[in-house]
């Protein structure tokens, strides 16, 4: 497709919004993993990309799907994902495609276009690199022909979840924190949100999980914690065990969350979601969420951690999606580099 000039305003003055994950897609974008410090060695890097591979054909199976590949890695790639995915040579630094990606949004006139957030590496963290990966969202926008919105704010796709229908959840470490906008006020950041994704109400977290604080964290983002499931019902993580320090956040944020209303009005109906039984894995609490599934389209693709409540996961998410298939998806190699399916998948919306 043909890329399209930058916009000089912002893609709400101009009609645009971003839609709900549920609604119909495209295709998928993904990231194919490089060596970088999230993958210490070869060992790590071949798992990473095994991991991610299995995601890809999961998501292949219900919607097109193109894998942004570094240079050279083309081969590789293609003798894991298969002939079926469509791969893209662009320099990479990291595979976290939710975060380096763009945010796509459309209007009523059916036009695409996407958001380039400011990307600086979760805040700055001193093991990351993003040199490269400060660009791929416009260079993903411009393979998908869309009109790019370029923002100062530092955010990322994993730290944002919408309802389509006007709510944003947004979380206080994330975009308040000082290695993203130091000096920003929450109403600023609120406005700049809203004049880039078209929602006019955010709900704010005060923290995300434990266990995405520590060296590959993300500093709470909240998909990994909530998730809208349709309007009004959000999803919450919720951590069943009281000796892992996520048992009062959960019980907390969920409290929050029956207490908010969306933009509409409405009292958000929550769906708590437990925890895997796994508490620590080399001795560090884990993050390890259902919450951070990924919806396609008449697909949801989910984590699994061979854990004894896998299986009650994936009851909960076919009783909310009852017109999809849920396929379960080994995370736990890409929870131990950072992130989850969510993390390493964006959504390009049917305009």
């Amino acid at each position: 497709m043909t890329a399209q000039p930058e916009s000089r305003t912002t893609p709400a003055a101009a009609g645009f919004r971003m839609p709900a994950e549920w609604t119909p897609h495209e295709r998928t974008w993904m990231a194919w993993p490089s060596p970088n410090p999230t993958f210490t060695d070869e060992r790590e890097l071949a798992e990473a990309r095994e991991a991610w591979g299995a995601v890809a054909r999961a998501v292949r199976a219900h919607e097109p799907v193109t894998l942004v590949v570094s240079p050279g890695d083309a081969d590789g790639a293609r003798e894991i994902v298969g002939e079926d995915v469509t791969l893209v040579e662009r320099e990479l630094d990291d595979a976290w495609m939710r975060d380096i990606g763009p945010t796509f949004v459309t209007n009523d006139a059916g036009e695409l276009a996407a958001v380039d957030w400011t990307f600086n590496g979760w805040g700055g963290q001193e093991w990351a690199r993003w040199d490269h990966d400060a660009k791929i969202a416009r260079a993903v926008s411009d393979l998908a022909g869309a009109r790019t919105y370029s923002t100062a704010l530092v955010n990322e796709g994993g730290a944002v979840h919408v309802d389509g229908e006007g709510t944003v959840l947004l979380t206080d470490t994330v975009q308040l924190g000082e290695g993203r906008n130091p000096g920003w006020t929450r109403r600023q950041v609120e406005e700049e949100v809203h004049a880039h994704l078209g929602t006019t109400r955010a709900i704010w977290l005060p923290y995300g999980l434990t266990g995405d604080y520590g060296t590959y964290g993300t500093q709470g983002h909240v998909d990994i914690v909530a998730a809208f499931a349709r309007p009004g019902v959000v999803m919450v993580h919720t951590q069943p065990d009281p000796a892992h320090p996520d048992h009062e956040r959960c019980k907390a944020i969920a409290a929050l969350l029956r207490a908010s209303t969306d933009a509409r009005g409405r009292r958000l109906e929550v769906v708590e979601v437990p925890a895997p039984t796994v508490l620590k894995e080399d001795g560090e609490w884990v993050d390890y969420s259902y919450i951070n599934h990924y919806l396609c389209n008449g697909g949801v693709v989910l984590c699994s951690f061979d854990d004894p409540r896998d299986e009650e996961a994936a009851e909960i998410f076919r009783g909310l999606f009852p017109e999809r298939t849920v396929t379960l998806v080994d995370a736990r190699t890409i929870f131990a580099g950072g992130g989850g399916i969510h993390c390493i998948t964006q959504q390009q919306p049917k305009v």
